[in-house]
């Protein structure tokens, strides 16, 4: 049986903190529930947990403040905030401080859990060391870069990097829209598919060396890396 994944709870309302920790426990997690965000600080020192929940507003210490903390110990621990703000500016601080998911209170437990997995499954994907072949390209992912044969290295972003490898390793196959937004962007709304369709097209030039390698649209469903 796998090990099960450690998560920090910082909740300061009891029922919910109980709520939160006992149905992540049926999914084979193991939680540490706190109540502040001192104790919160503590616990992450001395248990090095795989994932934060965090509630903005705590006592001792708020979720913003720890995270920014944290981050100046572990840049890729993954963090979700929970709070009852929902002002768009509170939403990018979340973001700007370091955090990887915003949840807005009240939610459902189901939409916390995917979210939880969301998340490890992008950090278990950042670890990994494959260096992959297309075409007349050398993909090498843990470096995002791309290398033409015989010629120079092209970097690419981080998010490219991590499309590309969903895409290379659904090869002749359509990779669907919905889920690739859900598990790079967290959100498969307008806007998000927007930002994936530029993505796509930035992708298509950087490849564009070899006439052997599309990127087709598959309409309603997604897109089709051929090589």
């Amino acid at each position: 049986m796998n090990k099960p994944i450690t998560i920090l709870l910082a909740e300061d309302e009891p029922a919910l903190g109980h709520i939160i920790k006992e149905s992540l426990e049926t999914r084979n997690f193991k939680v540490l529930l706190c109540d502040n965000g001192e104790k919160a600080k503590h616990v992450y020192q001395e248990q090095k947990p795989e994932l934060l929940v965090l509630d903005v507003m705590m006592p001792k210490k708020d979720g913003f403040t720890l995270a920014k903390e944290i981050r100046t110990l572990d840049r890729t621990i993954p963090i979700i905030f929970l709070t009852a703000k929902s002002q768009t500016k509170d939403v990018v601080e979340g973001f700007t401080i370091g955090g990887n998911d915003y949840l807005k209170k009240p939610f459902s437990m189901e939409e916390l859990i995917v979210r939880i997995n969301n998340l490890l499954e992008r950090t278990n994907l950042q670890k990994t060391t494959e260096i992959l072949t297309l075409g007349d390209y050398t993909f090498n992912f843990p470096k995002q870069t791309l290398k033409l044969r015989n010629d120079g290295i092209t970097q690419l972003t981080h998010r490219e990097a991590q499309l590309l490898f969903h895409l290379i390793k659904n090869k002749n196959q359509v990779l669907d829209r919905k889920l690739i937004l859900n598990k790079l962007w967290g959100d498969d709304d307008f806007f998000n598919g927007r930002s994936m369709d530029v993505f796509i097209s930035k992708l298509r030039k950087k490849l564009s060396a070899d006439e052997k390698i599309q990127i087709l649209n598959v309409r309603g469903f997604g897109y089709k890396l051929i090589c």
